[in-house]
């Protein structure tokens, strides 16, 4: 993700990408169950670094397992790229804890942009003292070993009923997490920015007293009222 593509992005909305993804015919990219857990909410963006539970399995799923040089999570705390965001698919079990404070800790100390998650998250309240944004289901008690094995890192994973591949983009505000394609996050970026922009001058219309109906979306003499509002400067905008 270049510059460009992620200024652009940073200041648009995740309601304003699921629009654009949809009209490029991408439909399932909004995580249900995934909500933002800071207050007030912190915003993410970043390339995803995935990590993937699978059910518990009673040879895998014991507490001597967490300290294992290869334990997948413990490998995707210290390996996920600074600025990335870690999403970890938790099998929407929100009654399972994935991260906890100490991991929440370790993430920030490296620059990781954050954590998503369908799954819950454990000291939630010291987990959100640390500051880094964190969307997951809600807080959680059980460590994760309670009901999940450790499955694999930077695979294809499900969160919150969407499929995230290794290096989508993942944006989250107060709307919730939506994942981007890769290789249309430039002009989803780019034409989000267009599409705010027209939202911005549509409403000055309807505070004006104009009905929705020839201003959202436009009709033609609308468009050529917009392109001389564009001209101008944004007057009011």
């Amino acid at each position: 993700m270049d510059n460009d593509t992620r200024k652009a992005l940073a200041s648009i909305s995740v309601a304003t990408i699921t629009m654009q993804l949809l009209k490029r015919g991408i439909r399932n990219i909004s995580m249900a169950g995934v909500r933002p857990l800071n207050a007030p909410v912190v915003r993410i963006l970043g390339p995803a670094y995935t990590l993937r539970y699978v059910p518990l399995r009673e040879d895998l799923s014991t507490p001597d397992k967490l300290g294992g040089a290869d334990y997948p999570p413990r490998r995707a705390i210290e390996q996920a790229p600074a600025g990335s965001v870690l999403v970890i698919d938790g099998r929407g079990r929100g009654d399972i804890a994935v991260v906890g404070d100490l991991l929440v800790e370790r993430l920030k100390i490296r620059g990781v942009a954050g954590v998503v998650s369908d799954g819950g998250v454990r000291d939630c309240t010291e987990a959100l003292a640390v500051g880094l944004p964190l969307y997951a289901s809600g807080p959680a008690a059980p460590a994760s070993v309670a009901g999940h094995a450790a499955a694999d890192i930077e695979t294809p994973v499900a969160c919150g009923g969407v499929a995230v591949f290794p290096g989508d983009i993942i944006v989250g505000d107060n709307d919730g997490v939506v994942v981007i394609p890769q290789a249309l996050a430039a002009e989803v970026g780019r034409d989000g920015v267009e599409q705010e922009r027209y939202e911005r001058f549509a409403k000055l219309k309807i505070q004006e007293g104009r009905p929705v109906p020839g201003v959202y979306p436009p009709n033609e003499e609308t468009k050529a009222e917009y392109a001389k509002w564009v001209e101008d400067g944004e007057p009011g905008g």
